[in-house]
């Protein structure tokens, strides 16, 4: 499986920050915001992975990333010139799918929780057919929305409805099989303009090929994308790593714990930001038995 960190988009809720820098390149406490979701593809076991962005912030990314070497994993970029929805993401990445099956998450979400690792690693398994989450929300109009049974089988797929029938929004992480391209393909925009994801999940759903998971009260979900959830989500981090002493969302550390690289290669990390904590952090996870 391969996997999409889709970072496009202009951030029109966070101006004026992103007036002048990529929304995903904002800082959540300590670390990027790109690095939260690029850790969920990594923790799944995904090497392979494409980020896609506008053509003015895909040079700063690139310059944050690079190759991805570094971490074991390979990177590939594409432009989005013009945002169509967060489902263009596949006809941008139709030759890097190929005949595989691939994991697309938003740019913007973070999430954290104990057994996320395994839940993720699971769902990497996905051969055929797509897999979606649900996650519990005071307010679920914002957002592509699922209804369910008592047995987890879905009734309903909903893009930010006015009265919701469940309070189980749809977080940005999505696992589909290869035919997600020649679906996507064929959508029409929706009201909005925009090709909804909403859309290739009520396809899948459809031909009975949508699976659905739920995200346990034990995992958090944020969504950073607004001025309050930035705040939130940097306080969040910072509540969590400060309490405990672990961090949330480092790209070296989750390369280390997947074998993706080696003692040596972390050392060498830790020895480049030696002079901070993020460094020195590094470093003390050689010392761990």
């Amino acid at each position: 499986m391969k996997g999409i960190l889709l970072a496009g988009g202009k951030g029109t809720r966070l101006y004026p920050l992103t007036l002048g820098v990529s929304k995903q390149l904002l800082p959540i406490y300590n670390k990027p915001m790109i690095y939260y979701p690029l850790t969920m593809l990594m923790l799944a076991g995904l090497r392979e992975i494409l980020i896609i962005g506008t053509p003015q912030d895909l040079p700063q990314i690139k310059r944050l990333l690079g190759s991805g070497e570094q971490w074991g994993v390979q990177f590939e970029y594409a432009e989005q010139t013009h945002p169509k929805g967060l489902a263009e993401a596949f006809l941008i990445a139709k030759d890097f799918i190929a005949d595989e099956p691939v994991c697309l998450i938003l740019g913007d979400n973070i999430f954290f929780g104990t057994g996320l690792w395994k839940q993720l690693q699971n769902a990497a398994q996905l051969k055929s057919g797509a897999l979606i989450f649900a996650y519990p929300v005071q307010d679920a109009s914002a957002y592509g929305v699922v209804e369910f049974n008592d047995a987890g089988k879905i009734l309903s797929l909903e893009e930010k409805p006015t009265q919701p029938r469940s309070r189980y929004a749809i977080p940005g992480l999505y696992f589909y099989d290869s035919q997600v391209y020649q679906i996507a393909k064929s959508l029409k925009p929706s009201a909005r303009g925009e090709l909804e994801i909403t859309d290739v999940n009520k396809i899948y759903f459809e031909k009975s090929q949508l699976q659905l998971e739920l995200l346990g009260r034990g995992v958090a979900w944020l969504d950073a994308g607004t001025h309050e959830n930035l705040l939130h989500a940097s306080n969040f981090v910072q509540t969590v790593e400060e309490r405990q002493g672990l961090m949330i969302g480092c790209p070296e550390e989750v390369a280390f714990r997947m074998n993706f690289i080696n003692r040596q290669q972390l050392r060498t990390l830790g020895e480049t930001h030696q002079q901070n904590g993020y460094g020195q952090y590094l470093l003390r996870l050689l010392e761990e038995p």
